[in-house]
């Protein structure tokens, strides 16, 4: 177990400084500073790639008490580049654990902060906004506070970020289900969970993942019957490859499925555009009302931009002349009235903006994979129609 009694400084780009001890690595980390509000599931949250480039202050105020498993990650590292709380775990109580947090965060080399008020940092964010801060100890702290500072100043917003080349496998994979195959889902990986492909293998669906880079041809050669993009870090207005992928995908008649950056590029393919919250959304506590139904959904959610479509009506997609047709907000987040998922109406396309794998987090919205095993379903069944009548 690493020293608790080394110093540590969070700084805010507003110019907070708070003091506290380090946790985990020592060194220093800079990045745009949110906050999250789920009570449990901190390694879900620490090795989500939707993180990339963020310091997470968990706002729940015991962390760490369960310890760390290999079977909770959800990636293959951990994407946080800082981590701020504020009573960490002086035991590891469960019989799981393999690693104590602080041990995981020091081997990932995460620089973390802990004995502080997250309280008030949180009510920092939500009056001000998401903020560039950094996380400093060790040597770093040989630096003046003003010194610190400036370089928190001089970092980069997360407004423009790009992270997808920094997320995304190297090559492609083919996953297969244990049972019967129904079809083939192309996922596209921006950031992908491990919990999201699970969901897919055991409604039957073999998944191809793919790069972030991947090409309309290599899609296509991949012969899917539906099209998934994933979650991701960053903002979605960098993503114009991805955009023009999805398209085509559209335009050669895919089903369409998309979660959380998934839902932004459905957004933006169809011609609306995406804004940055002041806050976003983060924890797995997050009610959402499914408007088709009525039914309010307890939702896991971590994003910082939204879609850009008005809440009442039906919309044409402005992009190609409406050549996809009708749009409507399927969802809507009651906290706030965030489009949280839209749907078109002329051709198979739908996405949502929260984690309906739920890793970790509730699971009222896995009913949305079931909607994508009955797509694939429907494609197939169209597909071979059309080759019995050619």
């Amino acid at each position: 177990m690493t020293s608790r009694t080394d110093s540590a400084v969070l700084i805010l780009e507003d110019g907070t400084v708070v003091h506290g001890t380090a946790y985990g690595a020592r060194g220093a980390r800079l990045g745009e500073v949110v906050f999250s509000t789920g009570m449990t599931g901190y390694q879900e949250t620490l090795t989500d790639p939707s993180y990339a480039g963020q310091i997470v202050v968990q706002t729940a105020p015991h962390i760490g008490n369960t310890g760390v498993n290999t079977a909770d990650m959800e990636s293959r590292r951990v994407w946080v580049r800082g981590y701020a709380v504020r009573e960490a775990s002086r035991t590891v109580s469960n019989w799981r654990s393999e690693q104590s947090l602080e041990d995981f965060l020091a081997a990932e080399d995460v620089v973390g902060i802990a004995g502080i008020d997250t309280r008030m940092i949180t009510r920092i964010l939500r009056e001000q906004g998401s903020m560039r801060g950094g996380v400093f100890s060790g040597d770093a702290l040989t630096r003046s506070t003003e010194e610190l500072l400036a370089e928190v100043r001089s970092a980069p917003a997360m407004a423009g970020a790009d992270f997808l080349a920094e997320v995304t496998i190297a090559q492609p994979v083919v996953l297969e289900p244990e049972g019967e195959v129904i079809g083939t889902v192309a996922a596209l990986d921006l950031g992908i969970k491990g919990a999201t492909p699970r969901s897919m293998l055991e409604r039957g669906l073999r998944v191809h993942l793919l790069p972030a880079t991947t090409t309309l041809e290599e899609l296509l050669a991949t012969e899917p019957d539906a099209l998934f993009c994933s979650n991701g870090p960053g903002d979605p207005a960098a993503a114009d490859h991805q955009v023009e992928l999805l398209r085509g995908a559209l335009d050669a008649g895919l089903p369409y499925f998309g979660i959380c950056l998934g839902n932004q590029l459905l957004g933006r393919a169809l011609g609306f555009g995406t804004y940055k919250l002041k806050y976003g959304h983060r924890g797995i506590n997050q009610p959402v009302l499914d408007r088709a139904t009525g039914k309010v959904e307890i939702t896991a959610h971590n994003h910082g931009f939204a879609v850009d479509v008005p809440l009442e009506g039906e919309h044409t997609a402005p992009h190609g002349g409406g050549r996809y047709g009708r749009v409507v907000v399927s969802h809507v987040g009651l906290n706030d009235d965030v489009v949280e998922g839209i749907r078109c109406l002329d051709i198979p396309a739908y996405s949502v903006q929260y984690h309906p794998e739920a890793a970790a987090g509730p699971h009222d919205a896995a009913y949305l994979f079931d909607r994508l095993a009955q797509l694939v379903r429907e494609h197939r069944a169209g597909s071979a129609a059309g080759n019995k009548e050619s």
